[in-house]
C-alpha cells in the first residue's frame, strides 16, 4: 500500500507539473520564446522532449495516427527472433498484467501481445499494429526517448506529452542489429499502478535474447522468406486466401484459424484444445493431426509451442471490434455480413460468435442514425427491437419507413 500511494503521489506531482509546464511551453512556441524552465519533478529528457514535440503533436490527441504494418513487419529482420520468443513475452506481458509491442526504427508498431483487457485498451490510443509513435507523431513516450537516445527508457503518467496517455507507464529498450543499427524498440506497457522497479530490467533482457536472434541468423543460416499475408473472412460465408489465392480448408483447420486471427497472443494447447472440443472425448493425438494440417496449408505459420500465427493475417470480425472500439458503426456494419462461422459448434467459436453479435447489436441500438438499425436489420430479420428502433429514428416522410414497417411485421408475425 505504501509503495502505491507513493506512485500515486508521484502521478499527482507530474499532473500538476503538466497542467503547468505544457501550456507555457504552447505559449511560449506561440510567441517564439525560448522554452524557458522546468520544475523539478520533470526529467531533463522529458521536458525536453514536450518542448520539441509540441511543434507537431496536439496533446489532447485521443490516439496514435495510423500507419501500415503488415508489410513492413512481413520483410523485417525483427520478426523471426521475436517470434521465437513470443511464447515468452506473451507469458510475461500477460502475468503481469502488460501489452507488449515491437516496433521498427521509424517507431510503427509492427506487432503486440498481451491479455485481451489490455490489448483493448491499448487499441483504443492505437498502441496497436500499424500504430505511429514516434516523437513527431505522438509526442513524449518511452518508444520515442528510446528511439531518439539509442538507450532504455521509462515514461510514467503524466510525463507522456499525451493527456490521454497519463494512464499509463511505459518501458522500451531499443533493439540493436549486429552493425549497431537502432532497428526498432521492445515495449512493455501496463497502467500507472502497476509501476515495478523489474519492468525495465525484463525489457533488457528480452531484448539482449532477440538481439542474439539476430547474431544468429547469419549468411551461412539466412532466415526464412516471410510469408504471405493471410486474409480470412469468418462472418457470413467464409475463405481464406493468402497472396490473392484461395485456400481451401477443412472446417475444423477454418476454426482454428479463426480462434488464431481473434487472439494474436496465442494460446497454450491446453486452452486451444478446450475452445475447440469443450468436453468432448477427442484425443491428444486427432489435435495434433489438426495442428499440423494447418501448419502445413499455411507454410508453417502457425508457433509451435504456444499456438499462435506467425504470418500478418487480416480477419473481417478483428476489423469489426477494432472499429467498434473507436466508435465507428458504420465501418463495423460494412464488415458484419453475418454470424461467426454460424454452422460451428466449438465453444470457443461460439462464445465468440455471441460476443460480436452483443457488441454490435447494443451499438446499433445505441446509434441515432436509421441506417445502422436499417443495415443491421438485414441480418436480424426476426429482432423486433432492431426494427422498432429504426422506425423511432425516421420522420413520418422517410420514405425507409416501409421497409423497417414490413420487417418489423414479418417478425411479429413468426
Amino acid at each position: 500500500m505504501a509503495e502505491k500511494g507513493a506512485l500515486r503521489q508521484r502521478r499527482t506531482v507530474l499532473e500538476d507539473e503538466w497542467a503547468r509546464r505544457v501550456p507555457q511551453l504552447l505559449a511560449a512556441g506561440r510567441r517564439g520564446a525560448g522554452p524557458g524552465t522546468r520544475g523539478p519533478a520533470v526529467r531533463t529528457e522529458v521536458s525536453d522532449s514536450w518542448a520539441r514535440s509540441l511543434a507537431t503533436v496536439d496533446p489532447q490527441v485521443q490516439c496514435a495516427p495510423p500507419g501500415a504494418a503488415s508489410a513492413r513487419w512481413a520483410g523485417s529482420p525483427l520478426r523471426g527472433p521475436v517470434t521465437e520468443l513470443a511464447e515468452e513475452i506473451g507469458g510475461i506481458a500477460e502475468d503481469a498484467g502488460f501489452v507488449a509491442a515491437v516496433t521498427d526504427e521509424t517507431g510503427t508498431i509492427l506487432w503486440t501481445c498481451g491479455g485481451r483487457v489490455m490489448r483493448r485498451r491499448a487499441e483504443r490510443v492505437n498502441f496497436a499494429p500499424g500504430g505511429r509513435w514516434d516523437e513527431g507523431a505522438m509526442g513524449t513516450n518511452a518508444l520515442s526517448l528510446a528511439l531518439r537516445t539509442g538507450r532504455p527508457s521509462t515514461v510514467f503518467s503524466a510525463e507522456h506529452l499525451v493527456a490521454a496517455l497519463h494512464g499509463w507507464v511505459c518501458y522500451c529498450a531499443p533493439i540493436h542489429a549486429p552493425d549497431g543499427r537502432v532497428l526498432g524498440v521492445l515495449d512493455l506497457s501496463t497502467t500507472w499502478d502497476r509501476s515495478h522497479p523489474l519492468a525495465l530490467p525484463t525489457v533488457r533482457g528480452l531484448t539482449s535474447a532477440i538481439e542474439a536472434g539476430l547474431r544468429d541468423a547469419t549468411p551461412e543460416h539466412p532466415p526464412a522468406a516471410p510469408p504471405e499475408a493471410l486474409a480470412l473472412h469468418c462472418l457470413g460465408p467464409s475463405r481464406v486466401t493468402r497472396g490473392g489465392v484461395a485456400l481451401h480448408l477443412p472446417p475444423r483447420q477454418l476454426e482454428i484459424l479463426t480462434l488464431l486471427a481473434l487472439e494474436p497472443g496465442g494460446h497454450t494447447p491446453e486452452r486451444l484444445r478446450d475452445l475447440l472440443y469443450g468436453d468432448r472425448p477427442v484425443s491428444a493425438s486427432t489435435f495434433k493431426a489438426e495442428m499440423s494440417h494447418l501448419r502445413r496449408a499455411l507454410d508453417g505459420a502457425v508457433a509451435t509451442r504456444r499456438y499462435a500465427l506467425t504470418a500478418p493475417v487480416e480477419c473481417d470480425a478483428v476489423r469489426v471490434l477494432r472499429a467498434l472500439d473507436r466508435g465507428d458503426i458504420a465501418t463495423a456494419l460494412a464488415e458484419y455480413r453475418g454470424p461467426l462461422l454460424p454452422t460451428s459448434e466449438a465453444p470457443g467459436v461460439a462464445a465468440w460468435r455471441s460476443h460480436l453479435e452483443v457488441v454490435v447489436r447494443e451499438a446499433v441500438l445505441a446509434a441515432t442514425a436509421p441506417e445502422h438499425a436499417l443495415r443491421y436489420g438485414e441480418l436480424a430479420p426476426y429482432d423486433t427491437a432492431v426494427h422498432e428502433h429504426a422506425l423511432r429514428l425516421m420522420g413520418p416522410r422517410d420514405a425507409r419507413r416501409g421497409i423497417a414497417a414490413s420487417r418489423l411485421g414479418a417478425a411479429l408475425r413468426m
